[in-house]
């Protein structure tokens, strides 16, 4: 099969491996924009008191949701699949490279320089700082669930891109804070240490741990079967957690939105940016490395992904709901599904290109 036909072939599977909630997620969240802002206007009160129905400066409503949000998807995480790092582990150095020591930082100087710098003029004045704080979040987190949807679009090796992301989120318990820390602190952001730590512990410890034991359970009563029938019967429910999510916050940035409407598309230029810029850069490292175009697919799409769900999460306990740092978020979830489909379309159609590149640097 041509490099034109192995791209069109993926396109074409696009129906097949997503569903109609991811296939449309863009548009989901432009509704939930509306929505919320609509909301927000006609029933101010009841948004007002769940925001108040906090404990430990953590909003309850949205604890429950963000969990329902992020169990399911780290439901898909299998540990075991580290004992194949060894297997890949050009493609893995790369990937880990790109997601720990260049986007978050790199994520860090797109914000800075435009929204700090360049957009200042019109972004409003004393949210500046929260924007750039949730640029951080958002790319301080490699995808988790979305990627598996994302290799398979790109003809990825299964063994891989459960290697990477089993290892990623054992990267994530203990670089997460620290990362997140370091570049707020750069950035002359107050890092609330205790709520940073509590985050990690609400977000993605107990999460993960009950989503471990979860798998195990139903692995031992019904094996595979168990597991992909609990899974289907539980994305809805995920995704509909985080469009819940989106409607409380916008019911809650509705007034701000309005005032500034140019915000989100601002916001979304170092998104963009980022996104391209990292996953080219893994694409490259791979072609380099020689490593097989399975590889290096999901290797791209991986390095260039967010774990918008615990951005969310982690910009609302730091920042809080009106915050612009659960704004820069939610602009994450916005692009999304658009922008990691582009990415899908290059690597496939540049698939002879790369196949050329990587034979050549695998026979030195």
């Amino acid at each position: 099969m041509s490099a034109s036909a192995q791209g069109e072939a993926a396109i074409q599977r696009r129906r097949e491996a997503m569903g109609t909630f991811e296939r449309y997620l863009t548009l989901w969240v432009a509704l939930c924009i509306v929505a919320g802002i609509a909301l927000g206007a006609v029933l101010p009160g009841p948004f007002r008191a769940l925001g108040r129905m906090e404990v430990a400066q953590v909003n309850i409503p949205v604890a429950l949701l963000i969990w329902a949000m992020i169990v399911p998807m780290l439901l898909r995480v299998d540990f075991a699949a580290m004992g194949q790092v060894t297997q890949h582990w050009r493609g893995i150095a790369v990937t880990v490279g790109i997601n720990w020591l260049v986007k978050p930082f790199s994520m860090a100087l797109l914000g800075w320089l435009f929204v700090g710098y360049l957009f200042r003029p019109w972004l409003p004045a004393g949210q500046v700082d929260s924007y750039i704080a949730g640029l951080i979040l958002l790319a301080a987190a490699p995808c988790t669930a979305m990627v598996f949807v994302w290799s398979r679009l790109t003809d990825g090796d299964a063994n891989f891109t459960l290697s990477q992301v089993a290892l990623n989120d054992a990267i994530m318990l203990v670089a997460f804070a620290p990362v997140v820390g370091l570049l707020l602190g750069l950035s002359a952001i107050t890092v609330p240490w205790d709520t940073l730590f509590l985050s990690v512990l609400l977000y993605i410890v107990l999460p993960l741990v009950a989503a471990q034991l979860w798998r195990r359970s139903l692995l031992a009563s019904g094996g595979e079967a168990a597991l992909q029938r609990t899974l289907k019967s539980l994305n809805p429910v995920s995704l509909l957690a985080l469009l819940t999510t989106l409607v409380l916050l916008f019911g809650f940035q509705g007034e701000q939105i309005l005032a500034q409407p140019l915000v989100i598309l601002l916001l979304a230029v170092p998104i963009l940016i980022q996104v391209y810029f990292n996953a080219g850069l893994a694409y490259l490292l791979n072609r380099q490395c020689g490593s097989a175009h399975s590889v290096a697919g999901p290797s791209a799409l991986i390095g260039a992904s967010n774990f918008f769900e615990l951005a969310v999460a982690a910009a609302i306990a730091l920042f809080g709901f009106e915050s612009g740092a659960a704004l820069a978020t939610v602009v994450g979830v916005l692009v999304e599904v658009p922008v990691m489909l582009s990415v899908v379309h290059i690597v496939m159609r540049s698939r002879a290109w790369y196949d050329r590149g990587a034979g050549r640097a695998a026979a030195r």
